[in-house]
């Protein structure tokens, strides 16, 4: 009777023949490995290259575009000063805007009922009703109201300016775009503040830290990694809806495009120039965005991701590192027992 450690493992040699066995019927080492062939996903690859090419091929031999005239337009003193204004808009929305919108979040979180419902009343209004007329109805203040002063509520007026006077066409613009931002920003503001774990103020409150406080070094700053992809999102539409205000003759970015293609006839090539601008206005506060959320994160993620400057920077060393690889001599190995 032969003993188990007689019995060879499949594939080891034979006592005695110094021969492989063959391997076992269901032995895995035997199987052949082939890798997964995803021939849809290469035709779809290959169709997406086809249509990209063609789109790139269309845009730089279909005389249409123009390319010379976007080339005279796209950094003129008129859409430089143009890109200025829209920026300013932008900016002063975004601050005013956010800033009402807070309040208007914590108004809506209070326990007054007055409060909430006021809050609750103005959001559903400026939701309601579109930018556009919002606009407009700021731009025509002064037909209903002449004039505006302080003094006692329902009672003599001491000081009166004309209406006008204190709010011009730019000075409506920001009010309508403020007003309207403040009313998305107090719902943004609003679930970031939910999204919050009530036991975070309930410490607090343990510690005797005053109201104010926990809110400003405690909930918002946690609050923050909720608020900043959607008001990312909110200030980018933003910057395009102020081309809404073409409606009150500011010469923001796409109301001097229209006013130069009506004076030449390039409608196509301006199109363009305001497309470019918007594309790189955009690209630019989205990198911001990125960096903002970094920096927000650092309490959640110990090790943040690294960016993609420091990905290429990694690259560059990497390949410089292949490279003095590759330059280095090759030193010829010595054969074993050679004391040479």
């Amino acid at each position: 009777m032969a003993s188990t450690t007689d019995i060879a493992p499949p594939g080891a040699p034979t006592p005695g023949t110094g021969r492989e066995a063959p391997p076992a019927p269901h032995d895995p080492a035997s199987l052949k490995v082939v890798p997964a062939r995803h021939y849809a996903r290469w035709a779809a690859a290959v169709a997406v290259i086809v249509l990209v090419t063609q789109f790139v091929h269309g845009l730089a031999t279909n005389p249409v575009w123009e390319w010379g005239v976007f080339g005279d337009y796209v950094l003129s003193e008129t859409i430089v000063q143009a890109v200025w204004v829209t920026l300013q808009l932008t900016a002063y929305a975004t601050v005013l805007g956010f800033l009402l919108g807070t309040v208007l979040a914590f108004m809506r979180l209070s326990r007054s009922p007055v409060l909430q419902t006021v809050a609750w009343t103005y959001i559903w209004i400026f939701r309601s009703i579109p930018m556009i007329v919002q606009l407009v109805f700021w731009f025509n203040l002064s037909a209903l109201y002449e004039r505006l002063g302080l003094g006692v509520p329902f009672g003599p007026v001491f000081w009166s300016v004309d209406s006008n006077s204190i709010i011009g066409t730019m000075g409506a613009a920001v009010i309508g775009l403020t007003l309207h931002q403040a009313a998305y920003a107090a719902e943004i503001v609003r679930g970031g503040v939910i999204a919050v774990d009530d036991g975070q103020l309930e410490a607090a409150a343990a510690l005797g830290i005053p109201r104010l406080r926990q809110i400003r070094r405690i909930v918002l700053p946690q609050a923050m990694r909720a608020i900043l992809p959607t008001a990312g999102n909110e200030v980018i539409g933003l910057l395009k809806g102020t081309s809404v205000v073409y409606v009150m003759s500011i010469g923001e970015l796409f109301y001097q495009v229209q006013v130069v293609y009506g004076r030449n006839g390039r409608v196509i090539p301006l199109l363009l120039v305001a497309t470019a601008w918007y594309v790189v206005l955009t690209s630019l506060l989205s990198v911001a965005q990125y960096y903002v959320e970094r920096r927000y994160a650092r309490g959640a993620n110990r090790t943040p991701p690294p960016t993609p400057l420091q990905r290429a920077r990694r690259f560059a060393r990497t390949l410089r590192a292949a490279a003095a690889r590759r330059d280095q001599p090759v030193i010829p190995l010595k054969p074993l027992g050679d004391s040479r």
